[in-house]
């Protein structure tokens, strides 16, 4: 049985709630080829999670929540920078597609 205890942590930044969970590490799985992964603390999104940073027992509460904030200072909140493909916003011609789609026509 292992020693590890999951944490959930819930921070309001910004007037966002954000939901913390951490989760034991992993060894590696030869047979499978899959790395070994350390405890993390993962960002709960809509059912998945999105990994934070490593998990030390050794944090008290009060760091663990600064370190958080500050991941989802950095990571979670700001403005979404994309750029914009002429392509993709230029007017295109029509399609045309085929009368019987089973064959050609």
């Amino acid at each position: 049985m292992s020693a590890f205890k999951p944490q959930q942590r819930h921070l309001t930044i910004q007037g966002r709630v954000f939901h913390f969970v951490s989760y034991e590490g992993q060894p590696a799985n030869t047979p499978r080829k899959q790395e070994a992964r350390p405890a993390m603390w993962y960002l709960m999104v809509e059912g998945r999670r999105c990994p934070a940073f490593p998990c030390d027992p050794t944090h008290t509460e009060p760091e663990v929540d600064r370190f958080l904030a500050r991941w989802a200072l950095d990571n979670a909140l700001g403005p979404v920078e994309r750029p914009v493909d002429a392509a993709i916003t230029a007017s295109r011609a029509p399609v045309r597609r085929p009368l019987n789609w089973w064959g050609p026509n």
